[in-house]
């Protein structure tokens, strides 16, 4: 069998040969292309992965944010229930109280929103490329030791 003709300039590593019918000696001529081109591809996998969970990782963070201004507001609107109960003996604290209420069931609602979403970020290590990278390591230690 014949090599098919290499245009100018390029070179024998460039021809890639079908892999049922090239010889030992050109596909681990290959293997370091191959290899590189791997790495690359899990490099690419684990800045994606890693910038989805950094963000997924703020959202829950600002959501923490969220919740503890308005807790910060219920708090608020305590202390203006105190105050108007006190001022005078009127419903007008009830009114402030629903709303304390109402402030902090919102208050607990972001909290746990938060926490789901900071959970779901740890870790903030690749894991899916990590495995991912085991992955081929074991195929290409099985296939060098046939």
């Amino acid at each position: 069998m014949s090599q098919p003709p290499v245009a100018d300039g390029a070179h024998r590593a460039d021809v890639h040969p079908d892999p049922s019918r090239a010889s030992t000696g050109q596909l681990i001529g290959e293997l370091p292309d191959l290899v590189t081109r791997l790495v690359r591809d899990e490099v690419r996998l684990a800045q994606a992965e890693v910038k989805g969970k950094a963000k997924k990782l703020g959202v829950g963070a600002g959501l923490f944010g969220g919740a503890g201004l308005v807790a910060l507001l219920g708090l608020n609107a305590l202390i203006t229930a105190a105050i108007l109960g006190l001022a005078n003996v009127l419903p007008g604290y009830l009114a402030a109280i629903i709303i304390a209420v109402v402030l902090f069931l919102v208050a607990g609602v972001l909290a746990l929103l938060g926490k789901k979403d900071v959970q779901d970020a740890k870790p903030p290590l690749p894991t899916e490329t990590l495995d991912s990278v085991k992955t081929d390591l074991a195929a290409v230690k099985g296939s060098a030791t046939r």
